[in-house]
């Protein structure tokens, strides 16, 4: 366990959870490989904190990868009720006409709303995602400015999406940090629909086509998610692999073949899984110190974390960690749950690696009259 400190009026004290080893001698991590793409990051799930970045903001074409985006708009239209799995979606002359990959669907039948995502998410289908795009919107025009508005809610402020395919436009562009954003949200948010990256082959109009991320195969870690290819983007690929309770997350953008693509995101997965750990601190509505409320029916105050705290470091580091919580104080009630009180800071070799927000966990209404008149006349004392 991490070693615990609370900084209160300027004082510190150490409130020792269990033993420390802060002094043993513990093995330097070596330096990320080298990685042949034009950009490249690898960002641990949970905590969101980067272990190997490379470009990770530069801008470029995203080919298929923006397809992500695509089934990423579906699936919250599909959370909202505005859309249905077994919606039929009627196939126009413009979808059905898309060059690149396809689903094989046909001009003016009607297509089921799964299907279609299964193929767009499967296959690669260019068709599909102008289908579902225009099912959706109206258009695909009108479908980019709802990318790029959930785009933008979710940080991803170095993209621009034009199309629901990915195919090459001067204005298409995103980054690996950001493809990475967005992939995380994805896994998060839609776990029921995210399990369709891991399939390995789809079948529609009695045509099977195969899933292009190879890693599926190479690595039963493996659980998606996308691939891309144009002559202007590369060779480009966002994978997620879980072991054990721990996920990470890669892109590589602009490699010059399949097979590096592949290559060089299992150097960068299993770096990640090799030399690092990742720890869950404190779940959400963790209770992490219990401080004095004044001028409140209650003397004390239960304060902690509303979401989940999480960390990633190197392995064997885990208990060099240090959490120091910073607190607003005094603390006079009338107190609301969830009000913010101050902040957990977590260090590694005084390092800070996380901080979170400190909240009350309970409401703390005022005290009678009596308790406040005496809390009033300790806190002048006091100071």
């Amino acid at each position: 366990m991490i070693k615990k400190i609370q900084t209160l009026l300027f004082a510190m004290v150490i409130l020792p959870l269990s033993a420390s080893f802060a002094g043993a001698p513990v093995a330097p991590n070596p330096a990320a490989p080298q990685i042949a793409a034009s950009s490249y990051i690898l960002v641990d799930f949970d905590s969101g904190i980067v272990v190997a970045e490379g470009n990770p903001d530069e801008r470029l074409p995203p080919a298929s990868i923006t397809k992500l985006m695509t089934s990423y708009v579906l699936f919250n239209e599909l959370a909202s009720g505005n859309v249905k799995l077994e919606d039929e979606v009627l196939i126009s002359e413009r979808a059905w006409r898309m060059v690149g990959s396809r689903s094989f669907i046909e001009v003016n039948t009607r297509v089921p709303v799964e299907a279609l995502l299964r193929g767009m998410i499967v296959q690669s289908g260019n068709d599909a995602a102008v289908a579902l795009a225009e099912h959706v919107a109206g258009s695909e025009e009108v479908f980019a400015q709802m990318m790029n508005q959930y785009a933008q809610k979710l940080g991803m402020y170095n993209t621009n999406y034009t199309n629901s395919t990915g195919l090459p436009d001067p204005e298409l562009y995103t980054t690996s940090r950001d493809i990475a954003t967005l992939a995380a949200a994805m896994i998060r948010n839609f776990p029921e629909y995210y399990r369709w990256y891991s399939e390995k082959e789809y079948t529609y109009n009695n045509i099977t086509q195969h899933n292009r991320n190879r890693l599926l195969w190479r690595d039963e870690t493996v659980d998606g998610l996308k691939t891309g290819h144009t002559e202007a983007a590369g060779y480009c690929l966002a994978a997620s692999a879980k072991r054990g309770d721990m996920r990470l997350i890669s892109v590589v953008l602009g490699t010059r073949s399949e097979n590096v693509r592949a290559q060089e995101t299992s150097k960068l997965l299993n770096y990640g899984f090799r030399f690092f750990e990742s720890h869950q601190l404190y779940p959400a509505g963790h209770v992490v110190t219990q401080n004095r409320v004044w001028k409140g029916s209650e003397k004390e105050l239960a304060i902690g974390v509303q979401q989940p705290l999480n960390v990633l470091v190197p392995r064997g580091r885990y208990e060099n960690l240090v959490a120091t919580s910073h607190l607003t104080t005094p603390i006079v009630a009338p107190i609301t749950a969830g009000s913010p009180l101050g902040e957990v800071e977590i260090r590694l070799n005084n390092e800070v690696i996380a901080t979170q927000t400190l909240v009350a966990m309970q409401d703390v209404p005022a005290g009678s009259l009596w308790r406040r008149l005496v809390d009033a006349l300790l806190m002048l004392i006091w100071g």
